[in-house]
C-alpha cells in the first residue's frame, strides 16, 4: 500500500508528488520542480529511492540535481525525454531564460515498465503527445498523470516533440485503465478518472 503527499512548488505552480510503500518506508518521488529549497524541505526525513519523471519540461526536472546530490536517488525518465535533462533547449528552460544542467538518468523508463518500491509496484505508461517521451505512472488506485492530462483537459502540443494525434492516443490509454482511479496531475486540482470520463471533453473525444 502506497501513501500520497502532496505540494505546490514554482511560478508555473507543478504538482509535485511523494508516494511512499507503508510497510518499507521507501519512498519516490513524482517530479522535482526547480524550487529545490522548498523540495528537499518536502522530501525531509523520506527514504528517497527513485525519481520518477513524467517528461522532461524545465518545471517538472529543475530540482533533479540538487535533490540527486543530497539522496543519491535514482532518476528515471523516458529515453526519448531524457537529453531534456541537458539541453536548456529542449527543456524549455531557455524559453523563460533559465539554464538546465541537470544529473544525468540512472535509467530510461518504457510503456509496460513495472518499478517495484518497497513492496508496492509501479506501472510505467508511455504517453506522448505533451512531449515524444511522456509518461504516466500507475500505482495502487492511483495514476499520475503529468502535463498529460489535467482536470476537464490536457496538455498542450504546440511545444518541439508534441503532437495532438498522440496526445489522443495517450487520453485513450488512460481512459482504458480500469477502475474509478484518483488522478493527480502535474499542474491544477486533483480528480477522478470516473468524473474525467464522464466531463474532460478532450478524454471523450478520445
Amino acid at each position: 500500500m502506497l501513501s500520497v503527499k502532496s505540494a505546490t512548488f514554482g511560478s508555473l505552480e507543478n504538482n509535485c508528488y511523494l508516494i511512499t510503500d507503508e510497510k518499507t518506508n521507501k519512498s519516490a518521488l513524482i517530479d522535482c520542480t526547480e524550487d529545490s529549497e522548498k523540495m528537499m524541505n518536502f522530501i525531509k526525513g523520506a527514504d528517497l529511492e527513485y525519481i520518477l519523471l513524467t517528461h522532461g519540461h524545465f518545471d517538472h526536472i529543475g530540482g533533479v540535481k540538487a535533490v540527486f546530490e543530497k539522496t543519491g536517488a535514482k532518476v528515471l525518465i523516458s529515453k526519448e525525454d531524457e537529453p531534456m535533462l541537458s539541453s536548456s533547449k529542449l527543456s524549455l528552460a531557455a524559453f523563460c531564460g533559465g539554464v538546465q544542467n541537470n544529473t544525468a538518468a540512472y535509467g530510461n523508463v518504457a510503456d509496460g515498465d513495472v518499478i517495484t518500491l518497497g513492496e508496492s509496484k509501479i506501472k510505467v505508461i508511455a504517453t506522448p503527445g505533451h512531449t515524444k517521451g511522456g509518461v504516466c505512472y500507475v500505482c495502487d488506485n492511483n495514476v499520475f498523470t503529468g502535463d498529460t492530462m489535467f482536470f476537464c483537459s490536457c496538455g498542450r502540443t504546440d511545444f518541439p516533440g508534441g503532437s495532438s494525434q498522440e496526445i489522443m492516443q495517450s487520453l485513450k490509454k488512460i481512459a482504458d485503465l480500469k477502475g474509478d482511479l484518483t488522478v493527480y496531475p502535474g499542474h491544477d486540482r486533483f480528480s477522478s478518472l470516473d468524473f474525467e470520463r464522464a466531463n474532460n471533453p478532450f478524454l471523450n473525444r478520445a
